[in-house]
């Protein structure tokens, strides 16, 4: 792997971890360093940082939320 790669990827614990476990990714960035956006992409996906999977947790988050609101208002009565 190149060393500037490798230097930045030690400044990203997150593509690191993601890299030690998903091994194949070492080997396709030492054979084309080209595809680091590719690895940012899917990292991003694994961890949940993608737009549609922040919305989707936002909104799980608010149904919870309201749930318990509507629990703790049958409670009342």
């Amino acid at each position: 792997m190149q060393p500037s790669l490798y230097k930045y990827l030690q400044g990203r614990n997150d593509l690191l971890h993601f890299i030690r476990q998903n091994p194949q990714w070492y080997r396709r960035l030492t054979r084309n360093p080209d595809q680091l956006e590719a690895l940012e992409r899917e990292a991003k996906v694994f961890y949940g940082k993608t737009v549609p999977q922040r919305i989707e947790k936002v909104s799980s988050q608010i149904q919870m939320v309201s749930m318990l609101m509507q629990m703790a208002g049958a409670m009342k009565d």
